[in-house]
């Protein structure tokens, strides 16, 4: 197999689209999203996304097959879903870069994809000035019914790239789980780093 990674932005966002939109639905079935997703909203989440100017996707390609995909951009483009989550904190959102889904194959994990999609969207957010950059995961509790018996945490690996929780930044946002007859909320944890060599 020939693995490369390439960002894309602009114009060249849009023909990786609907490719990204079957791997967040195939990869959040997953722990801990569980997801049971849907093309149209997908295309519909996708797009809107594409249409913000700073917007970035980065794909993993094994020869002209995507097999992995992280997307980014300002998040004021993103602010109507998730703003409230940054209220009790002092940050401001015009200064953040919102890291959002990172979906890779399971047969493509463990070969530092993860780093290189972190190392282009921390790229394209100090190009274009931005203080942090954050991301939010899932908050699943230890009694649910579908958590594995030894789930697998990117925790270290958030830490090790100089992420941490945001102290009282919690999103809600309504998905159907795998089994669900009707979209549920969930409660999503704001992870946050400072970026280096951008304002502050």
């Amino acid at each position: 197999m020939t693995l490369t990674v390439t960002p894309l932005i602009g114009p060249e966002i849009q023909r990786v689209l609907s490719d990204v939109a079957r791997l967040r639905i195939e990869v959040f079935r997953e722990w801990p999203y569980l997801y049971d997703g849907d093309f149209a909203y997908e295309a519909e989440y996708l797009a809107d996304f594409a249409s913000s100017d700073g917007a970035i996707v980065v794909a993993a390609l094994d020869g002209d097959t995507l097999v992995g995909a992280a997307t980014g951009a300002p998040f004021l483009d993103h602010a109507d879903a998730f703003a409230d989550a940054f209220a009790d904190t002092d940050v401001s959102l015009e200064d953040v870069f919102y890291c959002a889904e990172s979906v890779l194959l399971p047969a493509y994990r463990g070969r530092g994809l993860g780093h290189a999609f972190f190392d282009h969207r921390e790229a394209q957010a100090r190009a274009s000035n931005f203080g942090f950059c954050a991301f939010c995961a899932v908050i699943r509790s230890d009694d649910h019914p579908k958590r594995p018996v030894a789930p697998r945490s990117l925790e270290a690996f958030w830490k090790g790239r100089g992420y941490a929780p945001l102290p009282n930044a919690v999103a809600r946002f309504a998905w159907k789980d795998i089994g669900e007859s009707a979209a549920t909320e969930k409660a999503l944890q704001f992870w946050i780093r400072p970026l280096e060599g951008a304002k502050s």
